[in-house]
């Protein structure tokens, strides 16, 4: 309930800035994992570095933070090649139209340019590297005792990022953020590349069979893309550009968003592809996107989150290390963990840990009983996405750990009713006693059944 009470008062706030800033499209709420960081902290429009401390309540003044694991999504990166094949047809359909119904059409049709070239496939924005220099310093202003310069030059603080280009240029940008706030310009930081963490679902091969290749997979994607919602929408775009139905496609109507996202995210434009939609209609494509991910990355098979299984534990392992540490008096040997993946990297932790699970499953048919899902990757999977999970020593043997998403509390599904509550870290175990004891990755992604071995 607090998650939905949270997903309300962003969008309020979202609201109420977009008026404010005729600048943003009304729809940027709707941008799915194409969206912006601050449209999920709307207070960052105002002043980048801003934090609010007092989000964070230990149950004591006691307690300090010890140990910090951060997976963070990567930074505002340029559309892929398929992405961008999609932009280009629904371009070249807008240019040979005879005339636009609209101004902002013959806006596009006679001023606006092709802007995406080859070499950008994926690759991360200038835009992203700022998102991942302000979360540094911003996460360094949270938690000052763990991301400290002392801890950065003493090697206390590891980094660890997929090899995907985007992913490491955000993890350079990160260190960038704490050296250029400390001024350190004498010593260089080492970076873990390591692809069987941070890209584990490309390594899992009963989900890449299942699922990635399974044509039926996304059955129910398919069919909302060829159902009434998504074709008034299709309609209404061929009627703007007073083309054919069969003109548009559901794939144009999906790059349109993105042409208004990716301009918002990488140019800070209020462009005229934003204005083929009103809310309802970013609503329609925002759910066909989030209908993907909850069929691809999400509950809607139990191998998408059981793929994450090698992550989970690595995550529960340097927990334990640390609080070993803690329990015989050592000096915690790593104080901050900065992991740098994909949205695909935190999406099926996110679903193996309970997080944005709604009682009914988004299917094709059930567009209008969703509109207050908490699965909304706008919310929770923007550009530079984060789960944030900060170990605390309150004394005594007391561990506790709070989980943060996009740097807000957050409750542990089923285990705390308040998001500022810090639950006792032998709790959360328990909690996930079966995960821990079990949900091992080979067992899990291989593609036999060891029942059925002789």
């Amino acid at each position: 309930m607090e998650l939905n009470i949270w997903s309300l008062l962003i969008v309020h706030l979202v609201f109420s800035t977009i008026k404010a800033n005729p600048s943003i499209p009304e729809i940027a709420k709707y941008f799915g994992t194409k969206g912006r960081y601050e449209e999920v902290n709307p207070h960052l429009l105002e002043d980048i570095l801003a934090v609010n401390t007092s989000i964070l309540r230990p149950p004591s003044p006691t307690c300090r933070p010890v140990h910090l694991t951060a997976i963070i999504r990567h930074g505002t990166r340029y559309p892929t090649g398929i992405i961008f094949k999609q932009m280009q047809k629904l371009y070249q359909a807008v240019k040979r139209a005879s005339y636009g119904k609209e101004s902002w059409v013959r806006e596009i049709q006679t001023q606006w340019q092709m802007w995406y070239t080859d070499d950008m496939d994926g690759r991360l924005a200038r835009k992203g590297v700022d998102d991942h220099k302000h979360l540094a310093v911003r996460l360094s202003k949270l938690f000052p005792s763990l991301l400290s310069e002392e801890n950065l030059r003493g090697g206390v603080i590891a980094f660890i990022s997929s090899s995907k280009h985007r992913c490491i240029n955000s993890t350079l940008a990160f260190t960038e953020g704490l050296t250029e706030l400390w001024n350190i310009q004498d010593q260089k930081f080492h970076l873990d590349v390591n692809d069987a963490l941070m890209k584990y679902f490309e390594h899992c091969s009963k989900f890449v069979k299942e699922v990635v290749r399974n044509p039926l997979a996304l059955t129910e994607v398919a069919k909302f893309m060829e159902g009434p919602e998504m074709r008034k929408v299709r309609e209404k775009i061929a009627d703007q550009l007073r083309l054919p139905y069969e003109d548009i496609t559901a794939e144009m109507a999906d790059a349109a968003l993105n042409l208004c996202a990716y301009e918002l995210a990488i140019k800070t434009l209020n462009s005229p592809w934003c204005l083929f939609f009103d809310q309802h209609d970013a609503q329609v494509v925002e759910y066909a996107n989030d209908l993907r991910q909850f069929w691809k990355r999400g509950y809607g098979y139990d191998i998408n989150r059981k793929s994450s299984c090698i992550l989970f534990h690595d995550v529960f392992s340097r927990l334990d290390k640390a609080a070993d540490e803690i329990k015989y008096g050592q000096r915690v040997s790593e104080v901050a963990t900065i992991q740098v993946g994909h949205g695909e990297t935190l999406l099926p932790l996110y679903t193996l840990l309970g997080f944005f699970q709604d009682h009914d499953a988004p299917t094709s048919s059930n567009y209008a009983s969703q509109i207050g899902r908490t699965f909304r990757t706008s919310d929770v999977l923007p550009y530079a996405a984060n789960l944030l999970l900060a170990l605390y020593d309150c004394g005594q043997g007391d561990l506790r750990l709070q989980p943060l998403v996009n740097e807000k509390p957050v409750a542990f599904p089923g285990l705390a009713e308040q998001p500022d509550s810090m639950p006792l870290y032998q709790d959360v175990k328990e909690h996930y006693k079966d995960l821990i004891q079990g949900c091992d990755f080979e067992t899990e992604c291989e593609l036999f059944d060891r029942t059925h071995v002789m």
